[in-house]
Formats: structure tokens, C-alpha cells, sequence
């Protein structure tokens, strides 16, 4: 029926009917106004459950966070991309606004990595791991060392080095970018490498492209990430597997230099993919998460383990990690499968001042973030920023984990979740979607197939749910919205999506 029809039929009504459905229409538009607004109110928000709080930083500092460390005496070191070291006083007190810093030292080179031993600061700079040590007590650094410098650098604005903390056998973990983040000119460019207390440096890995950060997990592997670009598709997280070669093959030639990886790997075919390549070329270990691009960021940066046990809230042990040019944290849930690791990326938190590139956990759980905008831009507005994380004792309604299993995946929520929502298979849905392993710049989102799930198992207490898929994609990213799923009090979910990135199919 046409417009103009169904605007003649109710013309045709007596005036008595007509009022009435006047009527009726009004109080439906009410109702439908009323219940957005009850519906706004209900939606959570971040910040109803983790506050980000501004620490200041001195006008005399131009303080474009690069690294993080705590000291055993309280103070927080802050490096700067600009070769600053700053010491922050008592950065645990309740009120963040008085939180006072010093000069430690300066004149550094694009400091990238900070690590405490033995009384002494580990700087990983662009061209070495300095030791710095305060001899006389007065709050500056005396004494400057260099500990290492056993790889090369030329005047490439891009070739950064980010550092670990202390591993458990005393060594830092540096991830070196290569020259312009596509070339190899000099030694050990695109190579991880680990550098012992006594400065004896170890070829560790190689085919890394350009780095946004490296840590830890609660096992002590080490893992960093790499960021979109030839031979990246999108932003990854990476195992870094010692005598693993991590996709980009321009570094390669340095395997001339040591046996320490063993064999050279051969190389990647362009235009391929990653499982395709993983499965030709024992070597390469394909990255463990794929953030997909803009979805989750456009440039992860650093990476922090949850050790605070339930100070940080339920997310115990994942890794936290930083994305540069949206400004924002990132989940990260993993788990082994094949003896490699996989897993899901989840939305956090965002709106953070400027691009994040640091991120480090505080001896009370608190999260610490800094970063800078200059070079790369971000969502952030200002050049550069150092700001506090905490939790405000409120669990987030969240999935908490995501597991594959042979025919589908087990998810894990934070709350007990509304049995009539969580296993109507309505309530989810799954693009998937894989990436071109090329050595052009990036890739768009190829091979996409939409899965089905085909019926949902919820758990007696409600905290599991049980996935039935009917065909899972190896390769793929699987991108799981949730948005029909309630918790038992009727809210949804903070974020209702997640990342599984599906390298390997569980047995």
C-alpha cells in the first residue's frame, strides 16, 4: 500500500477514532523515548569501571614517553624519545595531580627500553644499552656505561630499538627496526637480540619489520609487536620464539654473521598467506594475534602483563597493549595450541591523551601509560602524555577469554550470563577474514567467509559458553560480536566483540 493510500484510510476513520490513534501513536513515541533513555542510562561505560588520571609532568620536560620502570624505592623512571630520563616521586599516592618529578639524566638517544639491576638503570638507546648509576645519592645519574652496542645504526629516522625488563636468566630481549622499516643495510637490522647484564649480546631472532614494543607474559616468553607494512598485512602481537624467523625477510642476509639461529630460512613467497607460509617454512612463527586494521588500531605499540593478582580487576595474567594512533589499551587473551600461541584481542580502554607507546604495570596494580604524538600523529590530541589506569573495584560485564576447540569456541565471561540471550545463536555473529603475506605495504581484508553457529551450551553458573560453529577457517581472523548477550541482570556486554586470530586447529 502506497503512502498515500494508508494516509487516505486513517482520513476515512470517524474523529473519535482518529484521537485514539493519535493518541496511541504519542504514548508509543513516548514509551520508545523513554525506554532510549533507560536504555543510555544502562549501557556501561569505561570509565564506570577504570579511571584515567593525568600525572604532570615538569614545563622544563619535553617528555615523549618511550619506557616505564619502577624502583625498588618507590620512584617511577620515564625515559623520553628525546634522551630524557626523569625520576617520579611517590607516583602511588591517591592523588595523581601531586605526583612530582626530576631530571635523572639527559643527552640520551631516543631511550626506548628501561630495566633496573643491582642498583643501576638499563637504558636500551638506538645504538646501545647504557647502564646508568646514581653513585653520589643525589638523585641524577654519575656514572653512564655502555654495556652492549653490538648492533649498527646509520641516520634512518626509523630505526628505533625497544627494550625489555630482566628476563628470568638476567638477559634484556631488544627488537631492532630495520632501515626504513622495508631494508637491511646494517647488522643485525629486523633481528631480535638479548643482551646479558655483562653486555655478551645473542642473535635471537630475525625477520622483524618495525616495532611498537616487547614484554612479557606471566610464563616469561617474550613476545613483541610489529606493525602494518610489507610483509605485515596489519598490526600483529609476536611470539618470540628463539630461532624463529617472524615473517619480514629483509634482515636475513645477517645470517652470514652468526650460527646462533642455525639454518637461514627460505624465503617467503609474496602474496601468499601466513598459515600457507607457516607450513612451508619451519622457522617462521606466524604472529600470535592479528589487530585488525583501524577495528583494533593502527599501530600496537607496548605490551604489559597483569601480575597485580585481582588489583587490576579480572583480567589476571593477559597482556595489556598499547596502540599508538587511536590512543588506546588493548586486551589480549592467549593460549597455546600446537605448541604455538594464538588467541583473542578485545577492545579496553581508550581516550587517552596522546599516542601511546609505553605501558607499564605499578607494584600496586595501577597501569601507567605515556606516549607521544610527534612523528607518527594520534587520536590523542597532545604531543606527548603520562597517565595512571585504576580500577574501580566495579567488575565490567566482559568475555573474559575466548577458546578454540575443534568445532567452534569456549568463551569465558567476567559475570553470569542471562541463559535465554547467551543460547540463542541469534545473539552472535562471525565474519572471518585473513590478510595477503606480501611485501607490499599492508593488505586489505581477503578470503572472507561468514560462519554459523549452528547452537550455544551455556555452563550451570552461567560463566561459559559453549560455541558450535559450523566450520572453522585456519589463517583466519574469526570476528565474534555478541551484541544480542545479556548478563543476568539484563546489561550488555562493554564490548561486545572480540579478535580470535586461528593459526592452528586444536586437535
Amino acid at each position: 500500500m502506497s503512502s498515500h493510500g494508508s494516509f487516505a484510510f486513517g482520513r476515512s476513520l470517524p474523529l473519535r477514532s482518529r484521537r485514539m490513534l493519535f493518541g496511541v501513536a504519542v504514548l508509543a513515541i513516548v514509551g520508545s523515548l523513554y525506554e532510549s533513555a533507560v536504555n543510555a542510562q544502562q549501557k556501561p561505560r569505561e570509565s564506570d569501571y577504570y579511571t584515567i588520571e593525568t600525572v604532570p609532568i615538569p614545563e622544563s620536560m619535553y617528555l615523549e614517553v618511550g619506557a616505564i620502570e619502577f624502583l625498588p624505592d618507590g620512584r617511577m623512571a620515564v625515559s623520553s624519545r628525546r634522551g630524557e630520563i626523569a625520576m617520579f616521586h611517590d607516583p602511588l599516592q591517591a592523588d595523581a595531580s601531586k605526583i612530582t618529578a626530576t631530571l635523572f639524566a639527559q643527552g640520551l638517544h631516543e631511550v626506548l627500553g628501561l630495566a633496573w639491576r643491582d642498583g643501576s638503570l638499563y637504558a636500551t638507546q638506538r645504538g646501545e644499552v647504557s647502564r646508568l648509576t646514581d653513585e653520589n645519592g643525589d638523585g641524577r645519574a654519575d656514572l653512564i656505561e655502555c654495556i652492549s652496542d653490538g648492533w649498527s645504526i646509520g641516520g634512518d629516522y626509523h630505526e628505533y630499538a625497544f627494550g625489555s625488563k630482566f628476563d628470568r636468566n638476567g638477559d634484556l630481549w631488544i627488537v631492532l627496526c630495520l632501515t626504513g622499516s622495508f631494508s637491511s643495510e646494517l647488522p643485525y637490522r629486523g633481528w631480535c637480540v638479548r643482551v646479558s647484564a655483562d653486555g655478551k649480546m645473542t642473535p635471537t631472532c630475525s625477520g622483524i619489520r618495525s616495532p611498537g614494543g616487547i614484554g612479557f607474559n606471566a610464563a616469561g616468553d617474550a613476545f613483541y609487536t610489529d606493525n602494518q607494512g610489507p610483509w605485515n598485512g596489519t598490526s600483529g602481537l609476536k611470539f618470540l620464539r628463539p630461532g624463529s624467523f617472524q615473517g619480514h625477510p629483509a634482515g636475513n642476509r645477517w645470517y652470514e654473521l652468526t650460527d646462533a639461529l642455525g639454518e637461514r630460512p627460505a624465503e617467503p613467497e609474496s602474496g601468499s598467506r601466513i598459515v600457507v607460509e607457516a607450513d612451508r617454512i619451519p622457522q617462521y612463527e606466524p604472529p600470535a594475534i592479528l589487530f585488525p586494521y583501524y577495528k583494533m588500531g593502527q599501530s600496537a605499540s607496548g605490551i604489559a602483563c597483569d601480575l597485580s593478582q585481582g588489583s587490576f580487576g579480572p583480567f589476571g595474567e593477559q597482556l595489556f597493549v598499547g596502540d599508538q594512533t587511536l590512543s588506546t589499551v588493548m586486551r589480549v587473551a592467549l593460549e597455546q595450541v600446537d605448541g604455538h600461541y594464538q588467541g583473542a584481542c578485545f577492545p579496553f580502554l581508550e581516550g587517552f591523551g596522546s599516542g601511546n607507546v609505553a605501558v607499564q604495570f605499578a607494584p600496586d596494580g595501577s597501569l601507567f601509560v605515556g606516549g607521544t604524538s610527534r612523528g607518527w600523529g594520534s587520536r590523542g590530541g597532545k604531543e606527548f602524555a603520562l597517565e595512571r589506569v585504576r580500577w574501580t573495584g566495579k567488575v565490567p560485564f566482559e568475555v573474559l577469554s575466548m577458546s578454540a576447540r575443534p568445532d567452534g569456541f569456549e568463551l569465558t565471561f567476567t559475570q553470569p550470563v542471562d541463559r535465554r540471550t547467551a543460547e540463542d545463536p541469534a545473539s552472535y555473529s562471525m565474519p572471518t577474514y585473513t590478510y595477503l603475506f606480501q611485501s607490499a605495504y599492508g593488505s586489505p581484508e581477503v578470503d572472507q567467509v561468514e560462519c554459523r553457529i549452528e547452537r550455544v551450551e551455556v555452563s550451570e553458573d552461567g560463566l561459559k559458553a559453549r560455541l558450535f560453529v559450523d566450520r572453522l577457517h585456519r589463517g583466519h581472523v574469526h570476528e565474534l560480536h555478541l551484541d544480542g548477550v545479556r548478563n543476568a541482570q539484563g546489561e550488555p556486554l562493554l564490548h561486545p566483540v572480540g579478535y580470535y586470530t586461528l593459526q592452528y586447529l586444536p586437535k
